[in-house]
């Protein structure tokens, strides 16, 4: 691994941290400033309403700003909504800070993963946006745990303080690993309108469709995970933790084998990820109600389920190489999209009488369609390469 993508992992690693450290405080949270705990979750839900629509916005608007200051600029903004986090004396207060947060983590994935391709030379680029998403997985598995650990010893505020420092650690390796250009040179600066007719392209499109759906599928279960486990599986809630953490380490290998998948071949490892992904899904409906076969599912759940990201992030941003920032930035648009789309429609199914060793029946369903998607979307690459090859052999014989 690169020094420079070493400095990417862990700013990754602090605005990962900073985005799943909330979960783990809510009670916490909510006590001290008064709230129930459901108002105290619109911290959370805010947060992603910020990454989602604050990050493109600022895209629009830094366009012609060199990536690496961009990133610096971005990670002290971080460090200093983390600040105001840690001094906020009342829920609106921490409110506000979190959506300062939130703006500066949606276009600093955007940004990063643009650096992280351009760091690297052609046929390596999977791995490298691979390495960066390493850092919000492992922020799951061991920031957010530690953050909230530290935040019931010491206070929550001393968890955002932490969370700070982490910031300014994470800073000073970027400055200094970060090279002043790219070897593959800073992208030329695009029009807006560029930015925007990107966006329009099938494989663009397709593969924000792929990450939509398939973060539904996911977090269908997912979200409602702990209830599965203890209600329906049997498992004791001490155990729980546990397996959350299992279900992390699944996450982080996953996502290192799509890096490597993705850089191989980005289709064809799609759809077989997503195709092991449905059938892992049906093998949940029918070892839900065993804790050995369970928790071997519920590992792979995460392993399959997190290997399709460096995939389709990179062919997005290898379609887009000519106008990246906004393109860039939407892709978290499209992650919170699915994590959303998910949560509620668990919550709705489970609203209307279906039980919880019913929801991965829905996950299959989506992910199912996310299959057609990947295969129609493979299939029109291998026509459009297909049509440039008769036209490249047309040319070269002067027909």
């Amino acid at each position: 691994m690169s020094l420079p993508l070493i400095g990417l992992f862990l700013a990754a690693f602090a605005v990962g941290t900073a985005e799943f450290i909330v979960a783990g405080l809510l009670p916490a949270l909510a006590a001290d400033l008064g709230v129930d705990i459901p108002t105290a979750g619109l911290l959370i839900t805010g947060y992603a309403i910020g990454v989602a629509i604050g990050g493109p916005l600022l895209a629009i608007f830094t366009g012609s700003v060199p990536r690496r200051p961009l990133l610096l600029a971005l990670m002290v903004t971080f460090i200093f909504g983390n600040m105001l986090c840690a001094l906020a004396t009342d829920y609106w207060l921490l409110l506000g800070a979190r959506l300062v947060v939130a703006c500066a983590h949606g276009l600093f994935f955007g940004t990063a993963m643009v650096v992280a391709t351009r760091l690297v030379p052609r046929g390596r680029q999977s791995t490298a946006v691979s390495i960066v998403i390493a850092g919000i997985t492992v922020a799951n598995v061991l920031g957010a745990p530690a953050g909230a650990a530290i935040g019931y010893r010491f206070g929550w505020q001393m968890s955002f303080w932490a969370i700070a420092a982490l910031g300014i650690v994470a800073t000073g390796a970027l400055a200094v690993l970060l090279p002043k250009s790219a070897p593959e040179g800073e992208p030329k600066q695009a029009s807006l309108w560029s930015e925007v007719r990107v966006l329009g392209r099938p494989v663009v499109l397709l593969s924000y469709a792929m990450i939509a759906l398939a973060m539904t599928a996911f977090f269908v279960p997912f979200s409602y995970i702990v209830p599965i486990l203890t209600e329906v599986t049997g498992i004791s809630t001490a155990n729980v933790p546990w397996l959350l953490f299992i279900s992390g380490v699944g996450g982080i290998f996953g996502n290192l084998i799509g890096g490597r998948l993705g850089d191989w071949k980005p289709m064809p490892a799609l759809v077989v990820i997503f195709t092991l992904g449905l059938a892992l899904y049906l093998a949940g409906l029918l070892a839900v109600h065993d804790p050995v076969a369970m928790t071997i599912v519920f590992f792979f759940w995460a392993l399959v389920g997190f290997s399709f990201a460096a995939p389709v992030q990179t062919r997005i941003l290898t379609a887009a190489s000519d106008a990246p920032n906004l393109a860039s930035t939407l892709i978290s648009t499209a992650f919170n999209i699915g994590i959303a789309a998910g949560a509620w429609l668990g919550g709705m199914a489970l609203t209307f009488g279906w039980d919880y060793a019913e929801l991965p029946w829905i996950s299959a369903g989506f992910l199912a369609i996310t299959l057609v998607v990947a295969l129609l979307s493979w299939s029109l690459e291998r026509r459009g390469a297909a049509g440039s090859a008769v036209a490249a052999g047309q040319a070269g014989t002067g027909g």
